[in-house]
């Protein structure tokens, strides 16, 4: 007896895009069988002729800071789950919430609501090695106890690399170029918070695709929308293809929102960036308490910097007319950029694929539904090099979101950030049935993934 049996689904065909209805089998948490069944199965889901796609993949999130003390530490990850992400990507902008070690050894061991996929970042290894000055570079010495523990968390499986220059300015090219030489395989994947947005946005991309170019390593530019969508996202994006066209492995991902959202005392909001953005205080919203949902003054902004500089805000800068572009670029992928702290922060975490799904392709027609689902699916799994997830074939993983692609919409706002879209029907982790409309009915089968 079968595990789990589809039917009446319309399924993606990435090769040549388009749909079409099916019945899909499920065993062993694969996908067994796709096309007309008569196998007898322990549970049957009627998809009704909605769409059956390969779970979404968020390669651009950032995952929980487990505290051991709860019986629960998860929060980010139940609300990516919700909104159709089968698999996360943490460990980005240059920063782990945790030591990998105890990251996957919690994952293997107890499970989590999606599965998990982790980059070794680099400001947490200048923390590891003493590095407390943002603003200065690492020195030799500190570069090779880098290194160090670049080689030893190896056995990890993490996927590569990933940077948070805005965040440590003083981080040079050299630093970088010099840990990542510890790598020394050609399986890994770097991704980069650029150094600086707005007028300085095109040398900061030139910047990631130079080092790519130098260490023959991909590239994976982080949102860049909050980057260059200041009147700069046209040349960034073309600055990007001349790339590719010349052999250099460079993308890109992005959130369909224009604010971005990160902590309030970190070096993004530096002495001059109302004057980069053209923007002033009040663009700045704060996300947590016990200033929640209060636009800032100057007052405010500078005493919440002192006193709680590790709080979100959002700050609404970025154009809305340029999220556009790179949402319909072949080059760039969909990342939510999420975090949540007991459930506050940027409602991308709740929200982001199916605002995608429904602003971009229902209501603006930005996008085609098969080019959105590329980007959330296969798009991601081939730059991960995942070869069983991303798309939906016999033998695949059977990571699969349900959905009316009528009805689907994001119900996230910045005043209430983590409540869920409407439209998906069912996500099927593994195999089982995580999701059911709108509520999680199994919250543990999501599993750590190593790097291919």
């Amino acid at each position: 007896m079968h595990d789990l049996k589809i039917t009446n689904a319309k399924i993606p065909d990435f090769s040549s895009n388009s749909f079409y209805l099916s019945d899909i089998v499920i065993n062993k948490g694969k996908i067994e069988k796709i096309g007309t069944t008569n196998e007898y199965c322990k549970m049957e889901i009627d998809a009704e002729g909605n769409i059956a796609s390969p779970g979404f993949i968020d390669i651009h999130m950032h995952e929980e800071e487990l505290d051991m003390r709860l019986d629960d530490p998860y929060c980010t990850s139940y609300y990516a789950l919700l909104m159709g992400v089968t698999t996360n990507v943490g460990g980005n902008c240059g920063s782990n919430r945790q030591s990998l070690a105890c990251f996957s050894d919690y994952i293997n061991k107890n499970g989590a609501p999606t599965n998990y996929m982790i980059f070794l970042g680099h400001n947490s290894l200048r923390s590891m090695v003493g590095i407390n000055d943002r603003y200065r570079c690492a020195n030799k010495s500190e570069i090779n106890k880098m290194k160090e523990i670049i080689r030893e968390n190896k056995k990890y499986n993490y996927i590569g690399l990933s940077f948070g220059i805005e965040y440590s300015p003083g981080t040079s090219f050299d630093e970088m170029i010099g840990i990542i030489s510890a790598l020394e395989e050609d399986k890994y994947l770097l991704a980069a918070h650029y150094r600086e947005d707005g007028e300085n946005s095109i040398e900061a991309i030139k910047e990631l695709i130079e080092l790519s170019k130098t260490s023959k390593l991909p590239m994976q530019i982080s949102h860049i929308g909050s980057c260059c969508a200041f009147g700069y996202m046209a040349e960034a994006l073309e600055v990007i293809e001349n790339a590719i066209e010349h052999s250099i492995d460079v993308m890109a991902d992005c959130y369909p929102y224009s604010a971005f959202a990160t902590a309030i005392g970190s070096a993004v909001f530096d002495e001059g960036c109302f004057e980069r953005w053209n923007k002033t205080y009040s663009d700045i919203l704060l996300l947590e308490n016990p200033y929640r949902n209060a636009r800032c003054s100057e007052e405010l902004f500078y005493k919440v910097r002192k006193q709680y500089p590790e709080m979100w805000a959002a700050a609404f800068v970025m154009n809305e007319k340029e999220i556009v572009d790179p949402i319909k670029s072949p080059y760039v992928l969909i990342g939510s950029d999420s975090s949540f702290r007991k459930d506050m922060g940027h409602p991308r975490g709740a929200g982001c694929y199916p605002r995608v799904l429904s602003y971009y392709v229902k209501e603006h027609k930005e996008l085609t539904l098969i080019d959105a689902l590329r980007k959330m699916t296969i798009g991601p799994a081939k730059r991960l090099k995942l070869k069983n997830k991303g798309d939906i074939f016999e033998g695949a993983d059977a990571d699969i979101v349900i959905f009316d692609k009528d009805t689907i919409k994001d119900k996230a706002s910045f005043e209430n950030p983590t409540l869920p879209p409407v439209g998906i029907e069912y996500v099927i982790l593994n195999g089982e049935i995580a999701v059911n409309n709108n509520k999680i009915i199994s919250k543990r089968l999501g599993k750590y993934i190593k790097n291919c």
